[in-house]
């Protein structure tokens, strides 16, 4: 019985020339791929938040924003607030966080993840505290949509609401709560 074998119609490119001209791609070699800072990550190495002591406080904000309300791309803007009841720091707390770094990195806010800052998770006795701050209060659309997306990512029910806040609002505030500007 006799075989055929296919015949080859074309010799394999030879060049990284050839190789460019035959697919319409440039080739570029591994030397030449920049490594991302965020290779190695910080977030194995630090404490877990329900492992830190009421009264601490972990932020992470972009390169030149300070998690302060006074900085110039805070002071216009707030944070969409989760707050924990004290049973959450054991079930929620550091899923919450870890997911809520994951969105930061991730830019997980397609369209209007500029307008996000930095996170912040407070550890307080009363109750624990996750925000995602944004630049500007004022701008509906972009704070809406991080509010929604942020919620789903988080898995937060449906039922509960959660509720954004002016830095201004809660800077002046008379009593221990600040008004909601949005709810998602």
């Amino acid at each position: 019985m006799a075989t055929a074998e296919p015949e080859s119609t074309s010799n394999p490119p030879n060049s990284e020339e050839e190789k460019t001209e035959a697919t319409g791609q440039e080739v570029v070699s591994p030397e030449h791929y920049i490594k991302h800072p965020l290779q190695n990550s910080l977030y194995n190495h630090i404490q877990l938040s329900s492992n830190l002591m009421s009264g601490c406080d972990y932020s992470l904000f972009k390169d030149g924003i300070e998690p302060m309300w006074e900085d110039e791309r805070n002071k216009r803007g707030g944070r969409w607030l989760i707050t924990l009841s004290k049973q959450q720091r054991r079930s929620d707390l550091d899923r919450f966080w870890l997911e809520t770094l994951l969105c930061l990195i991730g830019e997980a806010f397609d369209d209007y993840s500029d307008d996000v800052c930095g996170a912040v998770v407070n550890i307080r006795t009363k109750g624990d505290k996750i925000a995602i701050w944004t630049t500007d209060y004022e701008n509906k659309d972009a704070v809406t949509h991080i509010g929604r997306v942020y919620k789903e990512r988080l898995g937060v029910p449906q039922k509960v609401i959660i509720g954004y806040q002016s830095h201004a609002d809660t800077a002046t505030k008379s009593g221990s709560t600040t008004k909601n500007k949005f709810v998602v």
